[in-house]
């Protein structure tokens, strides 16, 4: 279940060290001081993701982060697919993912990877994607915590991976979802107490 190897072990590391730095850009700390809000880690959570930004009252800022995040997972998975092969797109797209949660620049202190698991997931195979995201906007929806519907998100990508027959971003998918839940260790301790604020709730 994993991709056929067919580039050379040189080129896999530069787009791994390429796909890092790429998501290793602190899209919501660089979109929060542009427009003036404060240092993003000073502010409610800590986090540097869009959700973050939105307690800052900025709906543009927490966009612009959004889009950041999830961009720069899809750039590094279509740059590493159209100047390599699939092999090489797959570890750029984890390397940016990894990137964003632990960014060098930030003390290896990122964010949660949500952004970036979908820019990833759109850009590999674009149904999981699809279904990956209507798995966060039912899960939120009916339970109205965004830390679940992720969590959800998260442990059903590797089912809709296999049921799209995209077997290769099986293994993938286990790893994002494993890095993903250990980001939400806090989330899951106050999802279990009831202690953790739902979508809309200040």
């Amino acid at each position: 279940m994993i991709v056929e190897l067919t580039s050379t072990t040189q080129l896999l590391v530069f787009w791994a060290v390429a796909g890092y730095f790429l998501g290793a850009i602190p899209f919501g700390i660089v979109t929060a001081r542009a427009l003036g809000l404060g240092d993003l880690r000073q502010i409610g959570s800590g986090n540097i993701g869009a959700t973050n930004v939105l307690r800052t009252g900025s709906k543009l800022g927490a966009a612009f982060t959004l889009i950041g995040d999830a961009g720069k997972a899809g750039a590094a998975v279509l740059l590493a697919r159209a100047l390599a092969a699939e092999d090489a797109a797959q570890i750029a797209g984890f390397a940016a993912f990894f990137g964003h949660c632990y960014p060098i620049w930030l003390k290896f202190k990122g964010g949660k990877g949500v952004a970036t698991f979908f820019g990833l997931l759109f850009a590999l195979a674009w149904p999981i994607g699809l279904a990956a995201g209507a798995t966060w906007l039912a899960t939120a929806a009916i339970f109205r915590y965004s830390s679940l519907a992720a969590l959800m998100t998260a442990a059903l990508t590797p089912l809709w991976a296999l049921l799209f027959d995209h077997t290769a971003l099986f293994s993938l998918s286990l790893c994002l979802a494993s890095i993903i839940f250990w980001r939400h260790k806090d989330n899951i301790q106050r999802l279990i107490r009831s202690q953790e604020s739902k979508i809309g709730r200040k």
